[in-house]
């Protein structure tokens, strides 16, 4: 499925300009029709797996209990 850069930039989360800039430097792979530029949207499957999975990464060690320190002496 191909999306003009609108609907990128709207499945991205980013602006147009972003978008745009991006198809510039040939980070993103875009056709011209003549008219306007079409993004296949399976190209960013693999970049959003790994985004969700870095997320679940990040949650995971946030969430992780800190370890108490055993060289701290109770004082009372």
């Amino acid at each position: 499925m191909y999306l003009t850069i609108k609907e990128t930039a709207e499945y991205l989360s980013y602006p147009e300009s972003y978008v745009e800039s991006l198809i510039q430097q040939r980070k993103i792979r875009a056709i011209y029709d003549g008219e306007q530029y079409l993004i296949y949207k399976e190209q960013f499957n693999a970049h959003l797996k790994q985004v969700e999975k870095y997320r679940e990464l990040v949650e995971e060690i946030l969430n992780e209990p800190i370890p108490e320190d055993r060289d701290i002496k109770d004082e009372d």
